[in-house]
């Protein structure tokens, strides 16, 4: 899996670029993903989050699961990448953000701990949910439908939501093993 998605029209896609690279984890297990929910919003995202220094992919990928879900990762493979490109937040220095987000399918142990979330996630409540597809895929739409209090990473977890839903088997047959 691979796309690109172009959040706003009329960015200068050749200027000066703030990067962020994050890991996310899809992790599948009888017929229900394991998705953060915002209870705030209402919208269901991937868990996970943004490298830090010295950090490699699996290790951020380790660390945002535990800190966003409570469970410890038992086994990884790399699934897919999303660039999204906005407006950055700094727009002084710079013309555009570029959020490169590299997902993981994963399985898990029974291990829970206490959560571990930022200042944000406990914001808007954020909480692990196992939910089906097509239901987190129906709540983001409406999100988007409703174009009021979209969080910026619901257009990018939707369309990860429907390609996974269109590509089932591929979850069903890491989930076994």
């Amino acid at each position: 899996m691979y796309k690109e998605i172009i959040c706003k029209e009329n960015l200068n896609l050749n200027g000066k670029t703030s990067f962020r690279k994050a890991i996310r984890a899809i992790i599948y297990k009888d017929n229900k993903l394991l998705l953060i929910h915002s209870e705030i919003n209402g919208d269901y995202k991937f868990p996970g989050g943004g490298m830090e220094i010295n950090e490699t992919e699996i290790d951020t990928l380790k660390r945002e699961v535990l800190e966003e879900s409570g469970y410890n990762i038992t086994n990884y493979e790399k699934f897919g990448e999303i660039i999204e490109i906005d407006e950055p937040l700094d727009t002084e220095n710079y013309d555009i953000f570029k959020m490169h987000s590299i997902y993981y399918l994963c399985n898990i142990d029974k291990t829970i701990s206490n959560l571990s979330l930022d200042d944000y996630e406990k914001e808007l409540k954020f909480t692990p949910k196992w939910i089906e597809i097509d239901k987190a895929l129906e709540s983001n739409k409406s999100i988007l439908s409703n174009k009021i209090n979209v969080p910026k990473w619901c257009k990018r977890e939707t369309y990860v939501l429907e390609y996974l839903l269109n590509n089932i088997k591929v979850l069903e047959n890491f989930s076994r093993r």
